[in-house]
This record gives C-alpha cells, structure tokens and sequence, in this order.
C-alpha cells in the first residue's frame, strides 16, 4: 500500500466525507500514520472540559493558512442539490510556499485517483478499526436515508428526549403506565379484572379503527393487510370483506389513529383488550351505551390521568435505573457534533423537573469530568407542547432556579433554560432557519412531521425496533428466498395454464389458438395438460400460503415485519417515514459511527418498469457480453 499521511485537528477525528481528505497528504503539520495511536480518537474524553476548552484554544489556528470553510453567506449549491456551506475548501495559493502542487496531487485521470484514494482510505478505515460509511449503513444500527442530506451544511441540531435521547424498557416503562391505566379504568367501573400487559399484542405503525373496533396493519397505499378485533387475529377473508372497499386515511382522525411512537403501545393493548370486554358484555350499563369510540375515549381518558396526576413520573423520577436502559455512547455522539460547531438543542414536551432528573441519570456519568448535561446544549425547551410548539406561539417562560421557578421572558438566549415558546422563536434567537436545522425525536407527527411540514426543518426519526426487524431480517432470508422461489415457479406454470386454457377457450368458439403448437394439440392432451398443471399451482398455494402467513414472524407473530406489509410491499408507517424523515437508525449513538460532516446520500430508488439485469448477447465471435446483475 502507498504511504499516506493524516493529520488530525483536536478532539482527533477521522474525516472521511470531505472532498479534501486526501489532498493535504504532504501537509507540514502532519502525523505519520505508522506513529498514530488510535487510542488517541477517545482518550481525551476522560480530560476535563476547562482542559478540553483550552487545548482546542490552543490550537485553534492549525490549518487556516491551508484551509477555509465555506460560510452561510458564501455557499452554494451541490450537484445533488444540497448546500456546501460548512464543507472545507483548499487554499491552493497558500500552499505553492511549503512546495504543494495542487495539480501534481491529482496527476492523471480522475477516475483512476479517486479509485486509488478509495482504495487507500478504505485500508486505513480497516486499520484504524472505523466502519466505513457505507459498511455501518448495511448493519442494525446504520442510519439510513431517505433524502440526501448534508450533515455539513445544518448549523444547528435540536433533539427531543423520552424515547430519543434516551430509551425507556418498554416492559418497564409502557407496563407501569397500564397498569395505572388500569386502576384508573377500574375506578372508573370497567372490569379489568384478570388483564395483564402484553407488549407483543401490538407493533409501532398500526392503526386503530375506532369504529370497528379493530387494530390494522395498512401497506404504504393504506390498503388493509392484517386486522385484530379485539385481540383476536381475523382471516384474510373477514380482512377483505371488511375493509376490501376502502382505504385507511390518517387525515380522518375520528376513525383512525395511528401507533406514532412506543408511547402508544400501552394505551393499544389496554383499548384491545377492552373491547374483548365490550364483545362479552362485561361492561355494565351503568357506564351508558358505549360503542367502540366511546371505549376509546374512556380508556385514553383512563391513561392521560395516569400521566397528568405524575404519579408514573414520580416513580421513574425515584428509580430511573429500572426504567432507562443507559447508553455511554450516546452523550458522546453529542459532544463530536458540539465540538464540531453545531448549536445544540434540546426540545422536549416533559416538564422541567422530570426532564433534569432523567438527563442527569443518562447523561452526566457519560460526560467528561466537570460537565454535565446541560453544558451540551445551546438552548434547552421543557414544557414545549409539540406538535402545537412548531405550529404556532405561545407564552415563553426561563427557568431561574433550580426548583423550577419561572419568569416571563420575550427573548430566548443562548444557554438558556425555556419553558414553551415556539420553533419560529428558537430560529429568530439564533438566526438560523429552515433547512439549517436538523430534528430528531421519535414520534413520526408530533416531532418529524410537524417541524418538516410547517417550518422545513430537516429530520430524523429514532425507531429503536429497527434493530430487532434488520436481525430479523437477516435471519429470515433463507426462507423469503425459498418463498420466492415458489412463487417464481407458480407464476412460470401459471403462465402455461392460462395460455393453454386460452387455447381451450378458443376452441370452444371454433378459433384457432395462439400458436400452431398448441392448434394441433387433440382434446385430451389439452385437458390432461391443464389439469396436471393446476394440481401443481394448487400444491404451490397450500405450501406458499402458510409461508406467507408466517413470514416476519421473528419479528412480532402477529404483526410481521415493521417496514413491511406483505413480501414485497412497505408499510403504511415505512411510507411515513419515507415521506417525512430524511434520515432514520435506530438510536442517537449511532451518529457516534459516522462524522458530524457526514454527507448521507439516498439510495436508488427502484420501479416497476426498471429492469435488474441485462441479459447476455452473443457477438459474432461467440463471446458473451453484457452480464450484470443490478
């Protein structure tokens, strides 16, 4: 392998997304690659923040004759359609006095640099032990993209925090809450008795029918798939005799309500299993006549006191540690974006005493010594009533003290403590708009779709499921080709029956048939042909159609897949996130594996017309050529 040099800015980071990378090889300021510890990457970590503040001080002024970044008011646009603003840029005119040839550096075809480079770059990922971007991309905690989207250029990152910056044990925590649920039901004089929380029952991304009383799986068209009355699963028959005429529409919110985030796994399971209930005529008449919706208000009113009387929040708040699965990582991930010059932001809907205690317990321990939680952030919102918070305005207040006390404020300030106030607000105080700011949170309308819709902020959405459906996945590869094996077959001998039942058809009315093959063919040839063939398509169904039945099962039984509705269709939610979210992983640590300059291309994006393969073509001299596979 060509020697290569890096060199390396602190807090040490390995930069591979920038155009520059590989042209300052020959830099004075240079560290040999076979001198460089890796160790380095992280050992400033455990260094304080004052020390962290005053080496970087330090050196503050390595590389500006060499390079310069591109300014807010001096960007332009990409190839890709992305803004350049924060991308590094050379100073060629500063480097001819240490002997730099820009020119000389890129010496011969482009295309056979680049391959070379990439090569080279590939080898040091491997030996310094840092995934490539796109090696990270095809595991359980990639992030993935869905619009191109330039880390570079988003001055400012805001984050939402239940279920974002950190992750709750949704047997714990989703489980207290129905239970309280169900004290609350009981009191309210609805038989509970004997119920107990299963988080199986239902999957992010269904939806509830209020008026049929059911819970369905919908594909990106919003046509049903799968149904559960009660918490009983329905045929494919009852499915399409139910709902084979209409679609599910989100906009028609007295009907429909969609599962956004795993807040919603709770009151889900409590609603289904109440409507079992209601079907066995368990719920007396002293609670009036009431119908599925009416059930559905009774059961959300039941679960909204559980949250608004605190006592759930007051328990979390007592014993974080057994409702918070911690994550070092994560404060970390944060601290590379800080340092690399976004404007952090923390934007969340719990109030301000719950939200302290809780980023205390997940943050500071993971931090540098002498930082807390609070020093990460730029600008921190408690109480922000999201999705009404990126919709319109309402009363700012600071937070003064540390019980909570609160005085009106008309401007926000940076590294100020807020409770309410609006987006519009956050974006005048810190004078940076629309795609300039990225949002993170999990809950695909109150955070992701919201922000984007009224505001274009850039999004991304955390599904911590994705992890368990990519292993899924990967376990179950074996059998979705072995089920499309079948169908491929299926649809081969399909093909044959139905152009010899065409030939019979024909016949029939004194016609000849398409081909003179099939003309000559005497009447029992024919038949036996055609009944041998439809004896093997009806083997192929009662083996396919289990498979079908059970495909995504190791992810939920009853659900299948979360992205998927069917073998190859997406889900309604998949089409959300799609719609709605630029990128998407599955935790907030994940960024830790990538750089706060990365650049997150979006994938090809198939249709029905395009073709996967080009076949072979002989030439005259016999040999093949064209062969690939897409």
């Amino acid at each position: 392998m060509a020697s290569i040099h890096c060199f390396f800015r602190y807090p040490v980071q390995l930069n591979t997304s920038t155009s520059t990378s590989t042209s300052t090889s020959t830099s004075t300021s240079r560290v040999p690659v076979s001198s460089f510890s890796f160790n380095c990457l992280r050992c400033s970590r455990s260094s304080s923040s004052s020390s962290v503040d005053a080496h970087a001080a330090a050196n503050k002024n390595v590389g500006d004759d060499v390079f310069s970044v591109t300014s807010s008011s001096e960007y332009d646009v990409d190839y890709l359609g992305e803004s350049t603003k924060g991308d590094f840029n050379l100073n060629f005119d500063r480097l001819q006095p240490v002997g730099i040839d820009g020119e000389a550096a890129l010496d011969g075809p482009i295309e056979e640099v680049a391959r070379m480079e990439a090569q080279e770059a590939e080898h040091l990922l491997n030996d310094f032990g840092i995934p490539s971007p796109s090696s990270a991309r095809n595991s359980p905690r990639g992030i993935f993209c869905s619009r191109t989207l330039n880390l570079r250029s988003i001055s400012a990152i805001g984050y939402d925090m239940d279920y974002t910056l950190m992750h709750y044990n949704v047997m714990a925590w989703e489980g207290r809450a129905y239970d309280y649920c169900m004290v609350n039901l009981r009191n309210m004089g609805f038989p509970v008795e004997g119920l107990a929380f299963d988080p199986d029952l239902v999957i992010r991304g269904l939806v509830i029918d209020k008026e049929k009383g059911n819970l369905v799986k919908a594909d990106r068209f919003g046509y049903v798939k799968r149904a559960m009355h009660g918490t009983t699963m329905l045929s494919n028959r009852a499915v399409s005799e139910m709902y084979g005429r209409e679609l599910v529409d989100l906009r028609k919110e007295s009907r429909w309500e969609f599962l956004n985030t795993l807040f919603s796994v709770s009151e889900a399971v409590a609603y289904m299993q109440m409507v079992n209930r209601l079907d066995e005529g368990a719920i007396g008449p002293e609670l009036g006549p009431l119908d599925y919706k009416g059930l559905y208000k009774a059961v959300g009113k039941a679960l909204f006191r559980a949250h608004v009387e605190g006592q759930l929040k007051s328990e979390i708040m007592s014993k974080p540690e057994l409702f918070v699965e911690p994550d070092p990582e994560l404060p970390l991930a944060l601290l590379d974006q800080k340092e690399a010059g976004k404007k952090l932001l923390l934007i969340t809907n719990s109030d301000y005493h719950y939200t302290d205690k809780m980023m205390q317990h997940s943050f500071n321990r993971f931090l540098p010594n002498d930082m807390g939680w609070r020093d990460l952030f730029n600008m921190v919102i408690v109480s922000a009533r999201k999705p009404e918070f990126f919709q319109m305005s309402h009363p700012l207040y600071e937070v003064v003290t540390g019980e909570g006390l609160m005085r009106p404020c008309f401007k926000a300030r940076t590294g100020g403590l807020y409770s309410g106030g609006s987006a519009q607000m956050i974006e005048n105080s810190l004078n940076i708009h629309g795609d300039e700011i990225l949002y993170v949170g999990d809950h695909i309308y109150t955070d992701v779709s919201q922000s984007k819709v009224h505001l274009r902020w850039r999004t991304a959405l955390i599904c911590r499921e994705l992890e368990e459906e990519y292993n899924a996945l990967i376990n179950s590869r074996g059998q979705r080709a072995r089920l499309v094996e079948l169908i491929n077959q299926k649809e081969v001998v399909g093909d044959l029956f139905n152009q010899l039942r065409l030939s019979l058809q024909r016949r029939n009315r004194g016609r000849p048939a398409q081909t003179l093959a099939a003309t000559n063919m005497d009447d029992q040839e024919l038949t036996e042909s055609m009944q041998k063939l439809l004896v093997v398509m009806q083997r192929l169904d009662q083996k396919i159609a289990p498979m079908l039945e059970s495909d995504g099962e190791l992810f939920n039984k009853r659900w299948g897949f979360l992205s998927r509705a069917g073998l190859w269709d997406k889900s309604h939610l998949m089409r959300q996130i799609e719609k709605y979210a630029d990128i998407y992983t599955s935790r907030v640590s994940n960024f830790l594996h990538y750089t706060p300059f990365m650049y997150f291309r979006s994938q090809e994006q198939t249709l029905a017309h395009d073709s996967y393969s080009y076949y072979c073509s002989e030439r005259n001299d016999g040999s093949v050529s064209g062969v690939i596979d897409n």
